[in-house]
């Protein structure tokens, strides 16, 4: 997924709602919506996915008279899409700085905490692991 992805909250709880459908039509894809608190009208729904589908985000299939619409990146490549680009431009890449941020700017119970450090601890085993990820080997 490009770098130059960026997505309005708009365009974003549509990608949102077609993660949570898996697929859906123009009016599955609106009630979605509604649930989140987005009343759109219909054809307001069908521009948005046309916009997405031109970007390469979503795609289409007939069925019968209706398309059935689907994202054709994951939520997950999607953060990692996200994350990266804030890393780099609004932290030069420096990911401690990114940590420091998110520690400093965000309420983090115990438990998140906990969850935090074992995640940076499984990541250090696998560094361990892998001969190749020397510091510089990677440039």
């Amino acid at each position: 997924m490009s770098g130059s992805q960026q997505l309005s909250e708009v365009q974003l709880a549509f990608m949102r709602a077609l993660w949570d459908l898996g697929e859906g039509t123009t009016r599955d894809v609106q009630e979605a919506l509604e649930a989140l608190g987005r009343a759109l009208a219909p054809t307001t729904v069908t521009t948005v996915l046309a916009r997405l589908e031109k970007r390469g985000l979503v795609t289409h299939r007939r069925d019968g008279r209706q398309y059935i619409y689907r994202a054709t990146v994951s939520r997950q490549e999607m953060q990692r899409s996200v994350i990266s680009r804030v890393t780099d431009t609004l932290f030069r890449g420096d990911v401690t700085a990114l940590f420091s941020q998110l520690l400093s700017t965000r309420d983090i119970g115990p438990g998140d905490l906990a969850r935090v450090k074992a995640l940076i601890e499984a990541r250090e085993r696998e560094a361990d692991d892998d001969p190749d990820d020397e510091p510089g080997a990677r440039e």
